[in-house]
């Protein structure tokens, strides 16, 4: 999967039913996307971006190339739009310094790496097992994917894997004949999300995870991750 900024929940529950992970870095950026931004409540406008800036945001990078214009500047100001959770919602400490360690955990400028320390704190907190590799650091010959649906088939071939897990939102991306053939199970994932107290705010479904987390404790997070949650054929 590409590397998201703070997810929503359906990116945690496909970490969660899946064995290993690769952070797939190797195609094209995609500018104004969910890879340098996502979505927390908001007091007055319902919802609002927290945010990643760039050097440089361009369809002629790739993914890994990506570099954040300033990390600290960054942290501050997502921290500064979380400020109005302080008052209202319970785990607001909790969720500011696993945020904050995310930051201190990432060691360069790569939104790549930054992504990645996000998603390794949210699932140690949750508990969920996250078994990660980056493709860009594989020793992979993908030179002869041309295809947006043949990157999964090709790169599952040259690690070994016996089947493959995909949101269904995708489904109509794959032909699931490149897979069989080689011996490899496609299956898909449906999440069914969930409402949460947000009082005294009006809920906002499919925000990022760091919403969820404000107002869950991290155990009944990843029992609904779970129990909403459909294996599909």
């Amino acid at each position: 999967m590409q590397p998201y900024f703070f997810p929503y929940l359906g990116h945690f529950a496909l970490i969660a039913h899946t064995d290993q992970w690769i952070v797939f870095d190797v195609t094209q950026y995609t500018p104004r996307s969910w890879m340098n931004r996502n979505r927390v409540l908001h007091p007055q406008t319902g919802w609002n971006y927290i945010s990643a800036p760039l050097i440089q945001s361009s369809t002629t990078l790739l993914t890994h190339e990506a570099q954040v214009n300033d990390l600290k500047a960054t942290q501050r100001s997502v921290l500064g739009k979380l400020s109005h959770y302080r008052r209202k919602a319970p785990y607001y400490e909790t969720v500011i310094d696993l945020v904050s360690q995310t930051f201190s955990r990432t060691t360069s400028n790569s939104l790549v790496h930054l992504n990645i320390a996000g998603l390794v704190s949210v699932c140690e907190y949750l508990g969920l097992p996250f078994n990660y590799r980056v493709c860009s650091a594989l020793d992979l010959d993908l030179r002869t994917v041309n295809t947006p649906g043949g990157w999964a088939p090709e790169i599952c071939r040259q690690l070994g894997a016996k089947s493959y897990l995909n949101p269904v939102g995708g489904r109509a991306l794959f032909d699931a004949q490149d897979f069989s053939r080689l011996g490899i199970q496609l299956q898909f994932m449906q999440f069914s999300g969930f409402e949460y107290d947000t009082n005294p705010y009006t809920f906002e479904p499919g925000l990022s995870i760091v919403d969820v987390m404000m107002w869950n404790e991290p155990q009944r997070i990843a029992q609904l991750l779970c129990s909403h949650t459909k294996i599909l054929a």
